[in-house]
């Protein structure tokens, strides 16, 4: 970390969270932002669902969720930006206080509610997009939408076009009844429909699906099946957490979802039965916790074949994300892989105990 950042950092942890984090995204909107680019070798040079990654370190919804920086984020570092949630109508969210920082765990508890601008200004920025990323997009749904299942497919129809790849945002602990929609026949329908409105996209768009790390195993075994009958290209685990047993009982009664450190072994063993319940068969992107090589590559070693992360910028700043890539490239060639690929799921089992 630069010294500018590094007081840059200590600036915004005396602001509200909410107001620091909307002065980081202008921040990068003015050009006060790294410029290097992706940082690439033949081990972190990797696909998932068809997607060519100059590496597997990605960027996890809920940063610009209205698409704002989509040039300075794809500059910073990442193998593939993930921008949103979007929903068809904006809407404001739940009332504030809604983000809050928990500094001595390097965890945040989120309320947000799916606050954007609707998926109108979204897409607009979105094609104006920088050709050489890879992007996608959160899908959410209206809280008072009388058709959650549908608000996905019309924010990918008319979003899609501009897009490498999109997701299907059932697990955000935020908007009441959401994470029903996690329910085996509630979910085959729900991604039938997004999948249909993929369908009519002038081109194959990869959809993923972001699921809770609260699911009991039994659960987790419903949503491989479901991803394995509909053929949804990929799985993305896990959202935040409603759990508070690994966090200070000052916060066990603050309302949202937990990220950050102590998602990271919840997570990463939800991640490790998805693995072994599609027996890798779906490809898996691993969020929740990331905050060092080593633990990206725990990820990767669980299953799965990129990562993302957010929560952890907070604390460590944007220059964290070449960080992890080139120190990810270190433990590849230390444990003798070629590719980044060659080590998925190598580790799976230690997760599964």
């Amino acid at each position: 970390m630069t010294l500018s950042e590094r007081l840059g950092l200590a600036v915004l942890h005396h602001l509200d969270p909410e107001t620091a984090h909307g002065l980081s995204v202008k921040a990068l909107r003015l050009g006060l932002g790294p410029v290097s680019g992706p940082v690439t070798t033949p081990r972190l040079r990797t696909q998932i669902a068809g997607l060519d990654l100059p590496n597997p370190v990605g960027l996890a919804a809920g940063f610009d969720k209205n698409a704002e920086v989509l040039g300075p984020l794809s500059r910073a570092g990442f193998g593939f930006v993930e921008v949103g949630a979007a929903t068809p109508r904006p809407q404001e969210g739940n009332p504030k206080p809604r983000l809050f920082r928990l500094t001595e765990h390097q965890a945040a508890i989120n309320r947000f509610g799916f606050n954007n601008e609707g998926m109108d200004p979204i897409a607009q920025r979105l094609a104006q997009r920088p050709r050489d990323a890879v992007i996608g997009l959160n899908l959410g749904a209206n809280k008072d939408s009388s058709d959650r299942p549908g608000d996905f497919a019309t924010v990918l129809a008319h979003c899609g076009p501009h897009l490498d790849f999109a997701t299907v945002n059932v697990s955000s602990p935020n908007t009441e009844k959401l994470r029903d929609l996690q329910g085996k026949a509630a979910l085959t329908a729900l991604l039938g429909g997004v999948l249909a409105a993929r369908d009519d996209l002038e081109r194959r768009l990869p959809v993923f699906l972001k699921i809770a790390p609260d699911l009991a195993q039994g659960e987790v075994g419903d949503v491989a099946e479901v991803a394995q009958e509909t053929g949804i290209d990929g799985i993305i685990a896990t959202n935040t957490t409603l759990a508070r047993e690994d966090v200070d009982e000052r916060y066990r009664d603050t309302a949202g979802g937990l990220s950050g450190q102590p998602l990271f072994e919840r997570s990463t063993r939800v991640l490790a039965q998805l693995s072994a319940a599609t027996d890798g068969s779906v490809p898996l992107i691993g969020v929740g916790g990331v905050s060092s090589a080593q633990q990206a590559y725990a990820k990767i070693r669980a299953g799965a074949s990129a990562v993302q992360l957010y929560t952890a910028l907070v604390y460590h700043g944007l220059s964290l994300v070449p960080e992890i890539a080139r120190g990810l490239d270190g433990l590849l060639a230390r444990d003798g892989f070629a590719n980044v690929a060659d080590a998925v799921g190598t580790g799976r089992d230690e997760w599964l105990t």
